[in-house]
């Protein structure tokens, strides 16, 4: 079977090469600093390791959502202009134009790759915190890959439902490789998790019954509570340590 490599840039953002295919999740590349939302703002703490000239050529990016400046910055807006595809959500899709295209829930997409057949992305479903505050949170997606001779990764984007990873369980599980969002986001909107806690994102893999499991999103913005030092701890006290890969920024694993 062809393996997954995923090199992890900070934030959201991430090189995954699979079966030919080279992907990224969520592009963020600004400078630390503040970034307006609304009347309020989200303080980045921590800067990509490259920058958007230095990723090289993609063959789409998979993108979560586009209305948060954690998930894509003004310099991953600008990213986006030179990428053959971006697969999201349908709201976001409608907003960025250019070559971002809406993939629904359980719809997918076949991209070709280079030595033949397609890689398969899957749209799931993500719930950007608790039960009922889509209307403030905003529409978000994840992405399943799948195809011949391929590892199966589900890549969760901003999902704090265990139950929407219930959900996808009951279509894609057992996976090979879980790329999981977490850090546990808090706001003042809101009065629970946005995201995912470390113990969550465990039992979320366990779930899953993933074999391997990669965090992202855990660390570079204030409105995180967790982060790389829970994360080993929820894993490892789920039984699930030796299946954890928790990358440092500019690392990455073949899986």
């Amino acid at each position: 079977m062809s393996s997954l490599n995923v090199r992890y840039l900070g934030g959201p953002t991430a090189i995954l090469e699979i079966g030919g295919v080279r992907l990224l999740t969520d592009p963020t590349f600004d400078p630390p600093g503040d970034h307006p939302v609304g009347d309020r703002a989200l303080t980045k703490t921590i800067g990509a390791v490259v920058g958007r000239d230095e990723v090289g050529p993609v063959d789409a990016v998979l993108l979560s959502h586009d209305q948060h400046p954690d998930n894509l910055d003004a310099g991953g807006r600008a990213y986006l202009g030179g990428v053959p595809l971006t697969l999201t959500t349908e709201a976001a899709a409608e907003r960025l134009g250019g070559t971002a295209r809406a993939l629904l829930n359980w719809a997918h997409a076949d991209l070709p790759r280079p030595g033949g057949g397609t890689l398969r992305v899957t749209g799931v479903p993500a719930q950007h915190g608790p039960d009922g505050t889509e209307h403030i949170t905003g529409p978000v997606t994840g992405f399943v890959l799948s195809g011949e001779g391929l590892p199966t990764v589900y890549v969760s984007g901003d999902n704090a439902s265990l139950d929407v990873v219930r959900a996808i369980a009951g279509r894609f599980a057992p996976v090979d490789v879980a790329v999981i969002f977490a850090g546990a986001v808090r706001t003042p909107l809101i009065d629970d998790y946005l995201t995912l806690t470390s113990d969550g994102a465990a039992e979320a893999a366990a779930i899953l019954g993933a074999a391997k499991i990669v965090p992202l999103h855990f660390e570079g913005w204030a409105h995180f509570t967790q982060g790389r030092d829970t994360l080993a701890p929820a894993f490892a006290g789920a039984g699930l340590g030796d299946r954890l890969h928790l990358l440092d920024q500019g690392g990455d694993v073949a899986l």
